[in-house]
């Protein structure tokens, strides 16, 4: 029965078990098994204590966690893109990997769901209250309502996809699609929308080998990745320009303390952009491997970014209302998360790492000769 809803492999323990025991397939297996026993850990720590295991506070409540979310739902959308551009848009070069990437935008969505929920104080009762008593004016409630719906929309993509009914599949990716823009463009109202934070307040925001389609596939991606980055670098340089010209109080201030972090340097500027760019500039997006190597470097620029978006929005001191008692002249909020957050945060890596493994095992992520959708990216003998 459950094989006539979503076609599948065998499901069974053996099944999981049963993998090539190469040394990269035994390093990553053991990588895995170790992140989801940090998680573990940290969730234990968490239940224990709650809050006061993280390292945030009043004057900087969002920490690492709230990054890691975003880092993730960024990423389920970034992947339910890509695999609309081929079955939605019907790009050739991108219609084969339709389904392992909306697989890939469940698993991500998910994991940023079980950080996010370790970051809510109560997320059951958060589950009930937006159900009964929405916040139709708060971005936040906008944000988690859309995504929601967004799972929804992409798990019948795939499902749609997999049963090889490709009328449905394209009706839902359309769908998911379009709310994961809106639930992305909410998620940066959410930033864009705190006017007490002035930074933050605006409206921008192993041995590897190939089959030919694969790198043709991973070509034009190059070339995709290699425009996005331009356009990311033009958005950066005007987004800091605006911010300091004119000196504004806390504005200005902010985005040069921002600008003499490490972090901003190596992280989002060496490894996010530049080392990406020139590589794909140097080599015309022809140099696979490297390209691919230097994909997973700005993946963890990436994730800089989403950092310093937290850190960054928070570090200026606000000031109080005192008027009446002595007060120490403000200083920058700094924030370190503690071993609690880093298990959480590194262990959502286990968790999605785990559920790609398992959708490999048990899903057919790729098309074959026997599927509609296989005509669409071969070449008709």
């Amino acid at each position: 029965m459950l094989n006539a809803l979503l076609p599948h492999k065998e499901i069974s323990l053996k099944s999981i078990f049963s993998f090539e025991k190469n040394t990269f397939n035994i390093v990553m297996a053991v990588v895995t098994v170790a992140l989801i026993v940090a998680f573990l850990v940290g969730f234990g720590n968490y239940a224990l204590h709650g809050h006061h295991a993280y390292g945030v506070s009043k004057e900087h409540p969002w920490g690492l966690l709230i990054s890691m979310y975003i880092f993730f739902v960024v990423s389920s959308t970034g992947l339910c893109i890509i695999s609309s551009l081929g079955h939605v848009f019907h790009i050739k070069s991108f219609e084969f990997i339709g389904k392992r990437a909306i697989f890939g935008a469940i698993i991500t969505i998910v994991s940023g769901f079980c950080v996010i929920g370790l970051e809510i104080g109560h997320p059951i009762r958060m589950v009930i209250y937006n159900t009964i008593s929405p916040g139709f004016t708060s971005a936040i409630w906008g944000m988690g309502a859309l995504y929601s719906v967004y799972l929804f929309l992409i798990i019948m993509e795939f499902i749609f996809l997999s049963r090889d009914e490709h009328k449905w599949s394209k009706f839902f990716g359309l769908g998911g699609l379009l709310i994961g823009i809106a639930a992305h463009s909410n998620l940066g109202a959410v930033f864009g929308f705190l006017v007490g934070r002035p930074l933050a307040n605006g409206v921008y925001r192993y041995k590897m080998q190939f089959t030919e389609e694969m790198e043709k596939f991973l070509m034009h991606l190059g070339r995709l990745l290699g425009l996005l980055i331009a356009i990311l670098v033009f958005f950066e340089f005007w987004r800091f320009l605006t911010a300091i010209y004119g000196r504004v109080p806390e504005r200005s201030d902010t985005a040069l303390h921002v600008l003499s972090s490490k972090s901003f340097w190596f992280g989002e500027v060496l490894l996010g952009m530049a080392i990406p760019f020139f590589i794909i500039l140097y080599s015309k997006a022809k140099a696979i491997k490297a390209t691919i190597y230097a994909s997973i470097g700005g993946m963890v620029g990436i994730f800089f970014m989403r950092y310093n978006l937290v850190h960054d929005t928070l570090v200026y001191p606000m000031q109080t209302m005192k008027i009446k008692e002595y007060q120490l002249a403000p200083t920058w909020v700094e924030y370190a998360p503690t071993l609690t957050e880093w298990a959480i945060a590194l262990g959502s890596m286990g968790i999605c790492l785990a559920l790609y493994y398992i959708g490999e095992n048990f899903f057919f992520l790729d098309p074959n000769k026997e599927d509609e959708y296989f005509k669409h990216y071969v070449d008709e003998e």
